[in-house]
């Protein structure tokens, strides 16, 4: 039976998923989690569920809105055209460009 284990590094962090184990039941799942995924790196908890139990929503299928899709350029000044652009949004826009670029550059991206 595969089980899938989520590790939480610090308390209040969120669980990630880190992989899987093989187990034929919940008390072995555990102790194989325990010593593949929270053995050498540093972990507050883990979660070990049985795959068949996780249910899942993907963004392909038909009828599902996942976040992301909706269309909210309405949100940005920019987006509507008045001709000249106002010297607030210019000053705007380059600062959060400039912010960005900084954001790349620390991050090590381009």
């Amino acid at each position: 039976m595969r089980w899938e284990v989520f590790r939480q590094e610090k308390p209040k962090d969120y669980h990630s998923h880190v992989g899987d184990v093989h187990a034929p039941n919940a008390e072995l799942a555990t102790q194989y989690a325990q010593i593949m995924h929270a053995r050498r790196k540093p972990a507050n908890s883990l979660w070990v569920v049985p795959k068949e139990e996780i249910e899942t929503v993907d963004a392909d299928e038909h009828d599902v809105a996942m976040g992301g899709l909706t269309q909210k350029e309405y949100r940005w000044a920019t987006n509507y055209s008045t001709g000249e652009m106002a010297e607030e949004i210019e000053e705007s826009e380059a600062e959060q460009k400039e912010a960005e670029d900084n954001r790349k550059k620390a991050a090590g991206e381009n």
